[in-house]
């Protein structure tokens, strides 16, 4: 039987409208929360899109484009990479980061939906997402425009947060949550901003579900690793 996911408030809108507030302290955020881990994860996100040199990789939700310039990395200089977002202010920061052409596949910052991915059919070898799954009105038309833009055997890595089975990393979550990012996103003044994130943790499906989902948009395969202790999951996507 299909999965019904419905995403109630906040809306599509609220969200955009998030993300632009947070842009200017995302990053340092970021790094604050997780004591720089987000930057394993994200690679590990990388490693388990199969993106190789040479091949177009996409990076959707790129928020401040921290994945899409480990992508740039991967695939190199006779690559090419494409960070797509529906915030402006996060894109205006990922396009001031620091470039090593020599290194990097060239970057196309684009802002567009998830949902109407501003794309080709089968224009991509791989494909990541970071923390953007969990924020779709429609999970499930995210994951048909996602297999959609990639090429047949293209692989997407899908990294995001997950609601633990256990009662003790449930309550450690809680926990982390109210000790830690509540005080943390005060002192950034936007204790509101991320008040969102404990009730979208709990809207969102868990693996085996988003595996499910994933099938039903037309993946020929799905497998989803939890990480972090369960607390974090990668879905890996096969077209």
């Amino acid at each position: 039987m299909p999965i019904s996911v419905t995403n109630s408030a906040p809306s599509a809108q609220d969200i955009q409208q998030l993300f632009d507030r947070i842009a200017p302290v995302y990053d340092d955020f970021n790094q604050q929360l997780s004591g720089g881990l987000h930057r394993v994860w994200k690679q590990m996100a990388v490693d388990w899109s199969g993106a190789a040199s040479g091949q177009t990789g996409l990076d959707v939700c790129c928020g401040s484009g921290d994945l899409a310039l480990l992508l740039a990395r991967r695939v190199g200089p006779s690559g090419e990479v494409y960070g797509v977002d529906f915030s402006p202010a996060q894109l205006a920061i990922a396009r001031q980061k620091p470039a090593q052409p020599s290194r990097l596949a060239p970057l196309h910052w684009i802002e567009g939906d998830a949902l109407t991915l501003p794309f080709e059919d089968e224009q991509f070898d791989a494909a990541t997402m970071a923390y953007g799954l969990r924020n779709l009105t429609n999970l499930t038309q995210g994951l048909k425009e996602l297999r959609r833009v990639l090429r047949p055997g293209a692989k997407a890595a899908i990294l995001d947060f997950l609601q633990p089975q256990s009662a003790w990393l449930q309550q450690f979550q809680r926990w982390y949550l109210d000790t830690i990012v509540v005080p943390t996103a005060k002192n950034f003044g936007m204790t509101d901003e991320y008040a969102y994130i404990g009730p979208s943790v709990e809207r969102f499906p868990l693996g085996p579900e988003q595996q499910q989902l994933a099938l039903e948009a037309g993946f020929a395969s799905a497998v989803h690793y939890p990480i972090a202790g369960g607390l974090m999951g990668i879905l890996v996507l096969t077209r």
